[in-house]
């Protein structure tokens, strides 16, 4: 049902509302409030800080470098678009509290009705989800795009964990293969400080995506399986440190992007790298991750490869000051930003509903 048969019998992608085309007077930065998981503090018994993409909006609106006006507003996946990655029995078992409440770590919702657990917990992740899969055609389109959410690493076709509830990563690149001519080939730089094991494992036997996977070797998963599909592993030991971290970043980016030229590349931007963290173990300085995202985005510029950034995990409240630092100092050393300079007189009322409905008729099947 998710796919109609063309005359050659082939599989033509499903109708969506992910691929609506978007004004230049938007930045290629994709958000909605709804990112945010505020629910009768119940967000408060994961140490993730669920409302930090609200948190990092809000700075970036501070340094005057976004508005509602120049954002893209990102949309919820629908269940036909996250078919394309994920079984419907997987999909089936999340109308289920306790398993969704195993996946995100917060035991409480299991006593919950699950039409509250789909409105205030699933549903913020699959609007960053969406938000995701858009970064990805809008990275294509723009040369960069940033997700200020997403980046789901612990989430596979058939299976979360890690507060994972959806493959954004592997639906993300899937969408770019079924749908955009030219992509063929996606290079994954996953520099959260846990292995990415859920897009790995989608990709395990796919010769189209690399993957380069630098984490502290031994928190969760330690997915063995999975590590087979990592075509570039790096792995750290507990409290690694800026020097050694930062050189290792750029050697390694350098040598994955030399080894395989993709067509795009997924950049999973974890700040659970800090020092301090609670699940991360490392400790990087917060000047070390705007350096570590400025590396990441330097490469791919030089070589003219689009890159979409999702923001992963992060455990503490700082981090979304440093999220927005990163994204600053991308502008700032002109890496990203120079394409998306806001028409001259275009109200921020007229440019927000542009950013947020797309064109008419805008809606792609394939290109």
């Amino acid at each position: 049902m998710s796919h109609k048969e063309d005359n050659e019998g082939k599989k033509s992608p499903h109708r969506t509302e992910l691929y609506t085309s978007i004004p230049g007077t938007c930045l290629p930065i994709v958000y909605h409030p709804d990112y945010n998981i505020t629910f009768m503090g119940l967000e408060k018994l994961h140490p993730f800080d669920a409302g930090k993409w609200g948190k990092v909006i809000h700075f970036l609106k501070e340094e005057e470098f976004i508005t509602d006006g120049n954002l893209v507003e990102a949309r919820e996946a629908t269940e036909e678009d996250l078919l394309v990655a994920h079984t419907k029995g997987y999909l089936s078992r999340l109308k289920w509290s306790f398993v969704v409440a195993t996946i995100t770590e917060i035991p409480p919702l299991m006593l919950l009705p699950n039409f509250l657990v789909q409105r205030r917990v699933l549903r913020p992740l699959r609007t960053q989800t969406g938000g995701t899969i858009m970064a990805g055609k809008l990275a294509i389109d723009k040369g960069w795009a940033i997700n200020v959410g997403g980046g789901f690493h612990h989430c596979s076709g058939d299976k979360g964990g890690g507060f994972c509830a959806y493959a954004d990563i592997t639906l993300a690149i899937k969408f770019l293969f079924e749908r955009v001519e030219g992509v063929s080939k996606a290079t994954i730089i996953d520099l959260d400080a846990h292995q990415g094991n859920g897009h790995e494992r989608d990709f395990l036997e796919d010769k189209r995506v690399f993957i380069m996977d630098m984490y502290n070797r031994y928190i969760y998963p330690g997915d063995t399986f999975a590590k087979r599909a990592i075509k570039r592993k790096v792995e750290l030991d507990w409290g690694t440190e800026d020097s050694e971290y930062l050189q290792k970043v750029e050697l390694h980016s350098e040598g994955a992007l030399n080894e395989v030229r993709p067509d795009i590349i997924v950049y999973n931007a974890g700040t659970d790298i800090l020092d301090g963290d609670p699940l991360g173990g490392l400790s990087i300085s917060p000047q070390g991750i705007v350096k570590r995202d400025e590396i990441v985005f330097r490469a791919a510029r030089r070589r003219g490869i689009p890159i979409l950034m999702v923001t992963s995990g992060g455990y503490q409240k700082k981090t979304a000051r440093i999220i927005a630092d990163s994204i600053l100092n991308l502008h700032q050393q002109g890496l990203i930003g120079a394409e998306a300079l806001e028409a001259e007189g275009s109200s921020s009322l007229v440019t927000s509903m542009m950013c947020s409905s797309g064109s008419v008729g805008s809606r792609f099947t394939a290109v």
